[in-house]
Order: structure tokens, then sequence, then C-alpha cells
């Protein structure tokens, strides 16, 4: 739907592990069923603490598996009902786009991925970044559940 195919970056972005509250989650289920998807099957409990699928995520990006890492670990968390913040899961995640759990475990663990996703977020704010998703396209932030049709209507 964009012109151009978009980087994928993992942030931390401030309320992003949240739960869906109610008439969020009433959207997710009419907007799966339109596309002929089951509806969402929320982790329980619902986690803590995302830091470990983003560290992963930030591993994935240097071998270009971050898509397919980020899409299997969504499918985990919202098909499966699978809680990200458990190693575990995360690793079911990273095996599903070929990535092997012990080179994942090492990255998840190392100062230099830290630094990687700091710096990402860092960049994320000062583009003005707030929530997930966004779309930053020629300058314009784009934010929100239409956040791609709206970059691609702006193009």
């Amino acid at each position: 739907m964009l012109a151009t195919v978009p980087v994928w970056r993992p942030v931390r972005v401030a309320g992003a592990g949240r739960p869906p509250e109610a008439q969020e989650l009433g959207e997710l289920e009419r907007r799966a069923v339109a596309q002929g998807l089951p509806p969402p099957r929320l982790p329980e409990p619902w986690p803590q603490d995302l830091d470990l699928p983003l560290r992963a995520a930030t591993f994935a990006v240097a071998s270009g598996r971050v898509v397919a890492f980020s899409l299997a670990a969504l499918r985990q968390a919202f098909v499966a009902g699978r809680d990200l913040s458990q190693t575990d899961n995360v690793l079911i995640s990273a095996a599903a786009c070929e990535l092997h759990p012990r080179a994942v475990l090492k990255g998840i663990e190392s100062r230099s991925i830290e630094e990687r996703l700091r710096s990402a977020t860092a960049e994320a704010v000062t583009r003005g970044v707030r929530e997930v998703p966004t779309v930053v396209a020629r300058g314009s932030v784009f934010s929100g559940r239409g956040a791609a049709e709206e970059a691609a209507r702006a193009q």
C-alpha cells in the first residue's frame, strides 16, 4: 500500500505494553473477522514487560528477519495467546523465522543489542513517535490504527 518498502524498527514506546480495553478489543475482533481472520486471543497473563521480544526483534534486524520475527511473535501472542515476556515463547517466534535459539539468547543479553534498541528508541522519539504503530514518511508522522493507510494517502 505504501510507495516504498518501510524500514521496520523495534522501539520502546511508553504504554505499548498495556492490554486493549473492551472497546479496542471489540474493534480488533471486528477487523479480524472482516479480513477472514480468527478473533485475537489475548495472552494470559498479559505480559508486564515487553523488553525481551523488543531485544529479540532488535537482534533480528541484523539478519534481515525483523519483520518475520515480529509477525511470528505477534502470532504467538494474539493467535496462540502466549506471554512474550517468557523466554520460551520468544524463542518459538525466533525459530519460526529461522533464528537459532542460542544466537538469540546470546544476542538479547548483549550490550550492543541494548544500545541499538536505545538508539532506535531515541531516534523515534526525536521524530515524534509516541505510539505504535507509527509510519514516518517524508518527514510526516502517522500514528495509530490507520497509520499505513494515512501515510499511503499522503504519498
